[in-house]
Parts: C-alpha cells; structure tokens; sequence
C-alpha cells in the first residue's frame, strides 16, 4: 500500500524549464498505424507509460514486434515496429487471445478494430475500473461491420472479438457523443479493409474533434487517404497500405498543463521546450487559456513556450476543453473569481466521472464546486480552502489537479499518486524539480492565489 503525498506548497516565483515526454495519444495512434504498415516503422521520442506499454504489449500479441528497449545518441526512447500479417481470404481461425486494455482507453478502443481484421478470437478485458467506461459504439461498428462479438451486450467489457471474410468496410454509423475515441478507434484500422471505410457520427454533439483531426493527420502522414465530409459530422479513409516511415512524437502537451498552472499560482515562469507551431494536440488551447486566465504566453522561434504568471490567477468562462479540463478546473479552484467550464459532459465516462470527482475533492477541500449538465463551475473563497486528503480515483489528470491545488492549500496529501505514470511517469520528480528552481518570496504572508494564504519558502 503507497502513502499519501504531500503536494508541495508554491515556494515563490519559479523559473523552470520542464523537458516533458512524448504525447500518449500520437504515441499509441503510431503505434497502431505502424503495426498495420507494409514495413517497419520506428518510433522516436514516444511516451514510455503505463498506456504505451499496454498498447505495445496488445499489438506484441496480435502479432506485430514491438521493440521498447532502444534509445537514440541523446537518450530519447526509440521504438521499432515490425507489421502484424494480415489473414489472407479464407484463413482459417488460430487459437484464441487475450487482451490486457489496463485502464487505457486507446488501447480497449483501438485494439478490437485491429482485431476484427484477423480470423483470430480476440478477447478484451482490463482493470476494474476499465469495465465502468463506456464501449457500445465501437461494439455496435464493429457487429456493423460484420465482425462476431461474443459478450458485450452491456455495451462495456470484457468481450470478444472474431474478424472473418465479411469485415471489408464500406460505410457505418455510429453515436460518438460519449467520445471522440469510438471514431478514431475505426479510422486508424480503415486502411487496411478492401473497402475502405465511411465513419457517420448520429449524436448530437461531438467531444474533442481535435483527436480525431489527430488521427485523420497520422493517417495522411502515413499516405493513407483521409478527409472530413462537407458536413463536418463523418469521416473517411480509403483502402491503403499506411507506410509511416521514421517518426518523431511530439511532447504531450495535455500534460504540459499542471507544469504551465503552476506559473499562475506561483507567479514566475515555466518553459516547456519542442511545442510544436502546428499541432493537432488539444494541449494547443493552453496558447489561449492561459493568457485568459491572466498569464503571458510566448512561443519562440526555437520551439521554447514560455508561461509567466503573477501569481495571483483569475477566474475563466471556457467550453469545449477536453481531457485539459480537470488541469484547468484545478486552477480555476485557486484563482480570484468564479468560473464555468461547459461542453465537457463526456468527461463522466474517462477514467472515472470526472466532474463528479472534482467536485467531490474540491469540496472537501473547502471549495465552492458543483456540477452543471454538461460540466462544472467553481467559486472559491478567498481563505476558505484547508488541507485534506485529496482522492485520485485510479486517474492521473485527477492526482495532478490535486498537486495544482496544493500549490495554495496548505496540507494537500494526493492519495496514489503514482497513478500519474498512467502517462507521466516520474511525475512528482518533475514537480518538484520544478518548484526548486523558486525564488522565495520576500516577505512572509505571500499569497500565491485567492484560495489560500501562504507564508515563507516551503511554509
């Protein structure tokens, strides 16, 4: 059984520059592709994490090589990946599989696509927690697409999948309201089906499109035919061979988020090195949130973002914001004023209910939170805030947004902690790394933010 941590309170001004990991979602999306690719491919720069290595381990039993053990002259992890073989026509059925999906919603989306090209029985189950996360839709594309399903029927894991000669593509639709992931989930196998492949999405609204602009830009990267209909509400990928060649994944810059916060609520800044000037990355909205919030954000011809703050954060009005949302929930609980963050209602079926949980732990700490139908809004009072052990939920952006809050609330104990390594491993000696760069304040009574007064470096 692990301890508590104890967040760290904001030492004074920083002056950081946090050399992050690879981004998880263009990380396992690679993957993938490269496994479906007519030759190796290698991997440059991935994010080495719990979700990663997941996916290495599901597509190392499908059938492909995956190498995680290289590393290139400058010590970045290199991956290399050998192509899965494809069941000619009338294969007959090998033995049957088991997936391990862990918590990793790319991997329990992704893989059954994958698998619904072999001939192989294929069956997915993860941890507990994995069987609460919603999986109908891409168990109903799937059966659409003439695939046998065994189990499932509840619309969550564990199940099986069986490809046969009937999987060959052409055109499905499907209910994506509940994630962008049931899409990208189909359009990263949809090459390699003979017909290729039309995605419709049905439902009303669409969480975080940017992810499935992501896919789409991989997929083209990789020389496979890929657009957006006119309508903006269905997707297509033309029957090709992908052929990634050698990539260089750029840094995950959702979990850049907590490192940038911490420049708000400590004042000073944080750099963030090899922010990419166009990006398909959601992480791309922190250039716009953050300056809102009453940051100064700059991008430098070397690629180096720069975040300075005050100190002394303000409150935010923001809709459509993704897996970003609990990092900036986070900040909102410690800055001066109320906040509203809407169009994130999807974010009940993550890795726990996100807004439920947030609004748990930001009111056991002693701050105004409540839920809205599509998302969450937060009042803080000035001085209100008091330390308590802060509940993670097996969910990594729900630690980090607790040693967010730690910053300005003295006695903030994150409970498992190490669930960070979900995609950030290491994360608490980045954090700290980071925060020893402060210079302290000068007078005692220094307050970091409207949610709590401080005293002196390390008080």
């Amino acid at each position: 059984m692990t301890h508590p941590w104890s967040a760290p309170l904001s030492p004074g001004r920083l002056d950081a520059t946090v050399e992050l990991p690879g981004s998880k979602s263009l990380t396992n999306r690679h993957l993938l592709l490269a496994a479906l690719a007519g030759e190796p491919t290698r991997l440059t720069a991935p994010l080495d994490s719990r979700d990663t290595r997941l996916m290495a381990a599901a597509l190392r039993t499908l059938g492909a090589g995956v190498d995680t053990g290289g590393t290139t002259p400058g010590g970045a992890p290199l991956w290399s990946v050998t192509p899965l073989e494809l069941p000619a026509a009338g294969a007959a059925a090998a033995r049957p599989l088991e997936i391990d999906c862990g918590l990793a919603g790319t991997v329990m989306r992704f893989v059954p696509a994958v698998a619904a090209l072999l001939r192989t029985p294929v069956r997915f189950d993860g941890d507990p927690a994995a069987r609460r996360r919603p999986m109908g839709p891409v168990i109903e594309a799937l059966r659409q697409l003439g695939a046998s399903i065994e189990g499932g029927e509840d619309g969550f894991l564990p199940f099986t999948v069986t490809g046969n000669d009937a999987v060959r593509g052409g055109e499905i639709s499907i209910d994506a309201s509940g994630s962008s992931q049931f899409v990208s989930a189909l359009l990263l196998s949809a090459a390699r089906l003979p017909l290729g492949l039309t995605v419709r999405h049905t439902g009303a609204s669409l969480p975080s499109p940017q992810h499935i602009e992501m896919t789409l830009e991989v997929l083209r990267a990789a020389g496979v035919p890929a657009n957006t209909g006119p309508d903006g509400r269905s997707w297509s990928v033309g029957s090709a061979v992908p052929r990634p060649g050698d990539v260089v994944v750029e840094p995950d810059l959702s979990n850049a988020g907590p490192f940038l916060a911490a420049a708000l609520v400590c004042g000073g800044t944080v750099r963030v090195p090899r922010w990419p000037a166009n990006t398909t990355q959601i992480g791309a909205l922190w250039r716009e949130l953050l300056p809102a919030m009453g940051a100064t954000v700059e991008l430098a011809e070397d690629g180096v973002l720069s975040v300075t703050g005050s100190g002394s954060p303000r409150g935010i009005d923001a809709a459509d914001t993704g897996e970003l949302a609990p990092t900036l929930a986070a900040l909102c609980a410690v800055a001066e004023g109320p906040s509203r963050l809407t169009g994130i209602a999807h974010l009940r079926g993550h890795e726990t209910d996100r807004l439920a949980a947030l609004v748990a732990e930001f009111t056991r700490v002693g701050i105004d939170a409540s839920e809205l139908a599509d998302g969450v809004a937060i009042s803080p009072v000035p001085g209100a805030a008091h330390g308590a052990l802060w509940e993670s939920y097996e969910d990594h952006r729900m630690a980090t947004a607790g040693a967010i809050v730690g910053l300005a609330v003295p006695g903030i104990s994150v409970d498992d902690v190490e669930t960070t390594a979900k995609t950030l491993p290491g994360f608490t000696g980045l954090w700290e790394a980071m925060l020893a760069t402060a210079t302290p304040p000068a007078r005692a009574g220094h307050a970091p933010s409207g949610a709590a007064q401080k005293s002196g470096a390390g008080a």
